[in-house]
């Protein structure tokens, strides 16, 4: 599995990441062992979950039953700042709850510390700031290693790092974003911030909810216990008759080249500049090794042009 530099920090992550928010919803304590143990078996260093993942608590949960003395081979990465109550006051990015929310992750995981901790999405009550000042409190602790934010807008990356280096503050060092074949929307702007900041890119849902993965097609029956099948919602904004023209247009040149359509779109986004690592979830052992194969597609510039013809931008 190669190993990659995530941004600028000294950070190290597999090409290929497990995202977590299976665990605890789709697969049960036993599922999700078998998938956790799979996927260290084959290389992957990067697991990453949130607090509100696996109905508030059981992604991490599971991960901390399970890990043990394997905890100290993996980057650890959580999230915090989703509703944890049905009340919406346990969420955000004040100080107080920063540091609550740190040790209920600690606690769920049976870790000391977390390699990469995340603000999953932006607090517009709470001045960046102040949730900075507590984030590099708790790298200088040790309870963290690493920050990173998820769903941020170009602008907000940018405020976010302005304020870090303005008040001499650990910053920010990647952002877990949509990104995919289907979903292009971060090349306009977050990028290119990402870029010249030297962020690194996370993306999730690199395969579109599966539609990416070929197994979807316009006017046929839906796959028999696929993730749309059974959650129509994850569907929604992908089936478009755009897409469903760009997914046969991918369909064509991942034949020409041999691949399958997921190790086409795994393959393209490690070949964007700065993607470090892609977050591929998994609900079986057999799509870990799938998406491990991905991971070692090599795609050169003819191919890249295909892809881009492909998909309306060539």
């Amino acid at each position: 599995m190669e190993l990659r530099n995530l941004g600028r920090s000294g950070l190290r992550v597999s090409a290929v990441g497990l995202g977590c928010n299976n665990f605890g919803v789709r697969l049960d304590e036993a599922a999700s062992r078998k998938v956790i143990r799979k996927a260290l078996d084959e290389g992957i260093t990067l697991f990453d979950t949130a607090d509100v993942y696996g109905g508030r608590g059981g992604s991490e949960t599971i991960l901390g039953k399970t890990l043990g003395a394997r905890r100290k081979d993996i980057v650890l990465a959580t999230k915090f700042a989703l509703a944890m109550d049905d009340e919406d006051v346990r969420k955000g990015g004040a100080r107080r709850y920063v540091m609550a929310a740190v040790e209920a992750s600690l606690r769920r995981l049976k870790t000391d510390w977390i390699d990469l901790y995340q603000m999953h999405v932006t607090d517009p009550l709470t001045p960046i700031e102040e949730t900075l000042r507590a984030l590099d409190d708790l790298v200088r602790h040790g309870k963290v290693r690493y920050v990173g934010c998820s769903n941020f807008s170009a602008w907000q990356v940018v405020e976010a790092q302005w304020t870090s280096r303005a008040h001499g503050l650990h910053a920010f060092v990647s952002c877990q974003d949509e990104y995919s074949l289907l979903v292009r929307g971060p090349e306009t702007d977050l990028i290119p911030a990402m870029t010249t900041y030297g962020l690194g890119l996370l993306p999730y849902f690199p395969l579109a909810s599966g539609l990416l993965t070929g197994k979807y097609r316009q006017g046929k029956p839906m796959p028999k216990g696929a993730r749309i099948t059974k959650e129509p919602r994850y569907g929604d904004g992908y089936m478009t008759e755009a897409n469903w023209a760009t997914i046969e247009g991918l369909r064509a040149v991942a034949e020409g080249l041999g691949l399958t359509m997921a190790e086409l779109a795994i393959g393209w986004l490690l070949a964007r500049a700065p993607v470090a690592s892609v977050i591929a979830g998994a609900t079986r052992p057999d799509q870990i090794v799938a998406n491990v194969r991905a991971g070692a597609v090599t795609l050169g510039a003819a191919d890249l042009e295909a892809i881009d013809r492909a998909c309306g931008r060539g």
